[in-house]
């Protein structure tokens, strides 16, 4: 046999080769790239409130409830409970920044206006709880300084053991005096008691004062029973307000004692 001649493949093996040409040539076919899809066009969009599930609630628009107005204390009425505690309470304001000279003004105005509400006729008799309402001890302190000055003054002898007899005299006294209205169930501060018997004492400020310039012990007596009986009627509505009507006797009888024991003081003194 030789080169050139050709041998004849069997029938099963020619059809394996063409098996496997079919193959590869279905591989070669598959690893083409295919091409880009062209792009979509754009989707309507739609509200989400369009799309939102039956059951689910769209919050409505509210507006925050306004602040109540502010309330002038003045024109309200007095606070329930009645006497004179009810609107005995201080100034709330802060006075720690203010200038000195604007404190100052402020305290005189203040000393000024419960001298008027407490001394002098006024119409706020017939509710004693509004007259000390802004109370203070600014007012009663500077009375009973200038009270025992003016009796250290007139006496002759031993100045200064006349003022600090006073000063301790009326100190204590208005103390005592506040403990026993407190100890019957009285209604009152103990700081606006001390503060309503100390401007009390003014009248007695201006007798002494009087009775400082060596007059008659006649006309001493007669100017000492005018601001006794002054200093009295002024503390007498706002101590009767504070306690039981059953009990104002014993309220009123050791205020009238301080009084008028400090009146023998200033006709003692010579």
């Amino acid at each position: 046999m030789s080169h050139g001649d050709s041998i004849p493949f069997h029938s099963s093996s020619q059809s394996d080769i063409d098996e496997i040409e079919n193959l590869i040539n279905s591989d070669a076919l598959s690893a083409t790239v295919p091409t880009a899809r062209p792009p979509s066009p754009p989707r309507a969009s739609f509200p989400s409130a369009a799309l939102a599930p039956p059951y689910q609630k769209v919050p409505r628009s509210f507006s925050l409830p306004l602040p109540p107005p502010p309330v002038d204390p003045s024109a309200a009425g007095p606070r329930p409970g009645g006497g004179v505690a009810a609107d005995g309470f201080g100034s709330p304001t802060d006075t720690l920044t203010e200038p000195v000279l604007d404190t100052v003004k402020r305290d005189l105005t203040r000393i000024v206006i419960n001298l008027k509400l407490v001394v002098f006729p006024n119409p706020f008799r017939e509710d004693p709880g509004k007259a000390l309402r802004d109370w203070d001890l600014w007012g009663p302190f500077f009375f009973i300084i200038f009270l025992g000055l003016t009796l250290s003054w007139s006496a002759s002898v031993k100045k200064s053991q006349v003022f600090a007899v006073a000063f301790a005299v009326l100190a204590a006294g208005a103390v005592i005096l506040t403990m026993n209205v407190l100890l019957l169930g009285g209604r009152i501060i103990f700081f606006q008691s001390l503060s309503l018997l100390g401007y009390c004492l003014f009248p007695l400020d201006i007798g002494a004062l009087i009775c400082s310039l060596k007059i008659n012990v006649v006309v001493k007596i007669i100017v000492v029973s005018i601001t006794l009986a002054w200093s009295y009627w002024a503390a007498y509505p706002f101590m009767s307000a504070a306690v039981d009507p059953r009990r104002k006797a014993l309220a009123l009888y050791p205020v009238f004692l301080m009084y008028i024991s400090v009146g023998f003081f200033i006709i003692a003194i010579d």
